[in-house]
C-alpha cells in the first residue's frame, strides 16, 4: 500500500523563482489514517507583502526567529521518502519545494498526486474545485485556512474521501501507486529517481544490452517518466516491456540536445527509432535567379536536386504553411516564390496583395530587397556563427559553430574564457554536417535567438 505525503505551503508570492517559502506542512497519510505530521514556519529571508500577511496572517516579525529552509530541508527529505506527494493544486507547492531544493543544490523528486484533478474526474458538476467548495460540499471543517497545517489537514480529508469514492466506484481506476507497470522484470524502477531533471540525451537498452531507442529532452527525467507510464498500446509497451538498463549524458543546452540525438540516432541505428532514422528533412526551400532578375523561391525535393537548401521542412504541407506566412508577411509574390501557376500575373496581384513583381510592375530590386531580408531572418547558408548557449553547469558554456552555413560541431568551454574567439572555436569537438542537423539549428535559432550568445565572425 503506498503511503501519501499530503503537503501544503504558504509562500511570499506565486513565483517559484522570485518568491519563497513561510509556511510547510506535512501528513503521512497511509490510506487509513495519519501516521506522521510535520509543520514549521520558514524564515524566507525575504520581506513578506502586505496582502500575503492579510491572507495568511504570517507577519514578518512571526519569521524572524523561525529556521531557515536549509535547516529544514533533511526533515522534508526524510519525511517524504518514499511517498507520493499529495496537494491541493499540487504543481504549485510542489515547485516551490523543489526551487528551494534547487537552490541548496539538490534535486527533490516525488511523484505527485492533485487532488483538484482527481475531484475533476471523481466528483463532475461542482461549481468550482477550490479547497473550501469541496470541503464545504463534504461538510469538513477547516481550521485555519490559508495556513499550511490547517490547508493540509483538510486536504488529507478530502483525499480520504477521493481514496473512498474511487475504490467504491471506479475500483482504484484514478489513484494508482507510484511503481510503473508492465516494466521488464530485470528493470530495476529506483534507477529513474536518479536522473536529474536537466536537458540531455538518454538511452534504454534491453538484457543483451542492445540500444533499444535514443531520447532527448529539455527535462530527461520526465520525458524517461513518461516513457515508463506509457500505458499505449502497439511499439511503445513493447519497447516498455524490453527495458533494462537506462544511460544518459547531460547537454545543458537543448540545442545540442537534439544535435546528439540526430547523430547518434544515425550512427547506432536504435531498434524503435525507425520513425526518427527517416530522413525528417525531406523537402527543401531553395533560391535562384530568374532571367528577369528577380529572386524566385521553389519547393523541392531535397532527394531530388545535389543544391544546397536555404532551409528544410519533414513534408510539404509544412513547407507550403510557411512559405504561404512568408509570402503574406513580406508581401512576396505567389507566383515567384512557386506557389501559384500562371502565364500572367498571379492571383494575389488581382487581389492588390502582390505589387506586380510577376509581370515585372515592380522592380526587381525593390522586389528581391524583400526575399533577400527573409534570407537573412531565416537562413544560416554562407554564415560563419558561433552559438554560445548554458552549459552543464553555471560556470560553462556550451558552444555550436557553423562556418559558410555548415555545421562543424560543439564543445564547451568554462564561462570565464567565453570572450575569447579563439577559446570558443577551439573547444569544438567536430561532427557531421547534413541538412537535418541544419534544419535543427535553424529552428533553434528562430525559436530562442533572444536568449543566446551569438557571435558572427569573418573568414
Amino acid at each position: 500500500m503506498p503511503k501519501y505525503a499530503v503537503l501544503d505551503v504558504e509562500t511570499t508570492g506565486g513565483s517559484p523563482k522570485r518568491d519563497k517559502i513561510t509556511d510547510i506542512a506535512v501528513f503521512i497519510y497511509d490510506g487509513q489514517r495519519i501516521i506522521r505530521k510535520y509543520e514549521s514556519l520558514v524564515n524566507p529571508e525575504c520581506f513578506i507583502p502586505a496582502y500575503i500577511t492579510g491572507l495568511t496572517g504570517i507577519t514578518n516579525k512571526m519569521v524572524e526567529s523561525a529556521p531557515y529552509f536549509y535547516e529544514i530541508a533533511r526533515d522534508i527529505i526524510e519525511i517524504t521518502d518514499d511517498c507520493i506527494v499529495v496537494g491541493h493544486n499540487v504543481n504549485f507547492d510542489y515547485q516551490f519545494i523543489k526551487s528551494e531544493f534547487r537552490q541548496l543544490g539538490y534535486d527533490f523528486k516525488r511523484d505527485t498526486i492533485c487532488t483538484v484533478k482527481l475531484s475533476r474526474k471523481l466528483m463532475p458538476g461542482m461549481s468550482a474545485y477550490k479547497l473550501d467548495v469541496l470541503t464545504n460540499a463534504l461538510n469538513i471543517v477547516i481550521h485555519d485556512r490559508h495556513r499550511a497545517a490547517g490547508d493540509a489537514r483538510a486536504t488529507v480529508d478530502l483525499f480520504a474521501h477521493l481514496l473512498r469514492l474511487d475504490q467504491q466506484e471506479f475500483h482504484g481506476k484514478h489513484v494508482k501507486s507510484s511503481g510503473f507497470r508492465g516494466l521488464n522484470p530485470n528493470f530495476d524502477a529506483k534507477i529513474v529517481k536518479s536522473i536529474p531533471e536537466d536537458a540531455g540525451v538518454y538511452y534504454f537498452y534491453d538484457e543483451k544490452n542492445s540500444l533499444l531507442y535514443v531520447g532527448k529532452s529539455k527535462n530527461i527525467y520526465r520525458r524517461v517518466h513518461s516513457h515508463l507510464n506509457n500505458e499505449k498500446t502497439g511499439r511503445a509497451i513493447e519497447m516498455k516491456s524490453r527495458i533494462t538498463q537506462v544511460d544518459y549524458e547531460l547537454t545543458g543546452s537543448e540545442l545540442i540536445a537534439l544535435l546528439k540525438e540526430s547523430t547518434e540516432i544515425k550512427s547506432m541505428k536504435p531498434i524503435f527509432n525507425r520513425a526518427q532514422r527517416r530522413a525528417i528533412s525531406q523537402y527543401g526551400l531553395y533560391c535562384f535567379e530568374d532571367d528577369n532578375g528577380y529572386l524566385q523561391l521553389r519547393i523541392k525535393r531535397n532527394a531530388d536536386t545535389i543544391e544546397t537548401p536555404v532551409l528544410c521542412f519533414s513534408n510539404l504541407k509544412a513547407a507550403k504553411a510557411t512559405v504561404f506566412r512568408w509570402v503574406e508577411t513580406y508581401e512576396l509574390c505567389q507566383k515567384l516564390s512557386g506557389l501559384y501557376e500562371s502565364a500572367g500575373a498571379c492571383f494575389s496581384h488581382g487581389l492588390g496583395e502582390c505589387h506586380g513583381a510577376c509581370i515585372g510592375e515592380e522592380p526587381a530590386d525593390v522586389y528581391n530587397a524583400r526575399v533577400k531580408s527573409l534570407l537573412k531572418k531565416y537562413s544560416i547558408v554562407e554564415t560563419n556563427m558561433l552559438i554560445v548557449d548554458k552549459g552543464r553547469d553555471p560556470e560553462e558554456v556550451a558552444v555550436v559553430q557553423l562556418e559558410h552555413g555548415k555545421y562543424l560541431g560543439y564543445g564547451y568551454l568554462s564561462r570565464a574564457l567565453a570572450d575569447s574567439l579563439d577559446d570558443l572555436k577551439d573547444c569544438i569537438r567536430p561532427f557531421k554536417d547534413n541538412r537535418e542537423v541544419r534544419m535543427i539549428i535553424r529552428q533553434y535559432l528562430e525559436k530562442n535567438s533572444p536568449r543566446l550568445h551569438i557571435i558572427e565572425y569573418d573568414d
